[in-house]
């Protein structure tokens, strides 16, 4: 096995850096990420869509899924929307939508529709005031729970519950697990690097002294 030559940096040294050089670094730094497209209707009823690359799993009884919003002042519209309405879907993104799924990320204004902007499909579906991406394999409808602030840099963790499910049939496994993979969902690194995934194993539940072994599927 090889051993890694590592370079360090303090955090003297990387606040010295170009802004988006340390931009780039940092939204790296903690690996690939799920991406999502967040759809959402406002108040006057302008549908409105963006992709985030930081959604978090954060339980499963009850189903609860979370994701961080840039400061207001930076990045107001989902987090007005779903305020306004308690409603909102996440929609994974696979490598067939991929650019007009970071098209969404430009800064469009409050009236602008970016399915229209984008070429995105947007579907509606009974019960569900907000928006879904017709092209996503996963979309899932949510019922805001909580926007907890994080003072120390003016960013949200935004809290919302499960309240349905629509996924693509050739994707789910017998024991529930979803081959994400069969259906090329991309995985982001940074704020604008996208990658395709492919399952390198799966493992059976981990109990000591006993080595690891695959999933039986």
């Amino acid at each position: 096995m090889s051993v890694t030559v590592h370079q360090q940096f303090n955090a003297t040294t990387i606040a010295t850096w170009e802004r988006f050089y340390r931009a780039n670094f940092l939204n790296s730094l903690s690996g690939f990420k799920s991406t999502h497209l967040i759809g959402t209707m406002s108040a006057a009823g302008v549908p409105n869509l963006g992709v985030f690359h930081n959604v978090v799993h954060l339980g499963a009884d009850p189903a609860l899924i979370g994701f961080v919003n840039r400061p207001l002042d930076a990045a107001p519209h989902t987090l007005t929307n779903i305020q306004a309405t308690d409603c909102y879907t996440m929609n994974a993104v696979s490598a067939g939508f991929v650019q007009q799924a970071h098209q969404t990320s430009a800064k469009y204004p409050e009236n602008a529709n970016e399915f229209l902007e984008t070429g995105l499909t947007m579907q509606m579906r009974e019960g569900i005031s907000a928006p879904f991406v017709a092209e996503s394999a996963v979309q899932y409808a949510l019922r805001l729970v909580e926007v907890m602030p994080i003072k120390c840099n003016g960013t949200f963790l935004v809290i919302g519950e499960i309240t349905a499910v629509w996924v693509d049939a050739k994707l789910i496994q017998p024991d529930g697990f979803l081959a994400l993979e069969k259906a090329e969902i991309v995985t982001t690194l940074g704020l604008d690097g996208y990658y395709t995934t492919q399952r390198m194993a799966r493992f059976a539940y981990a109990k000591p002294g006993l080595p690891p072994r695959e999933a039986e599927e």
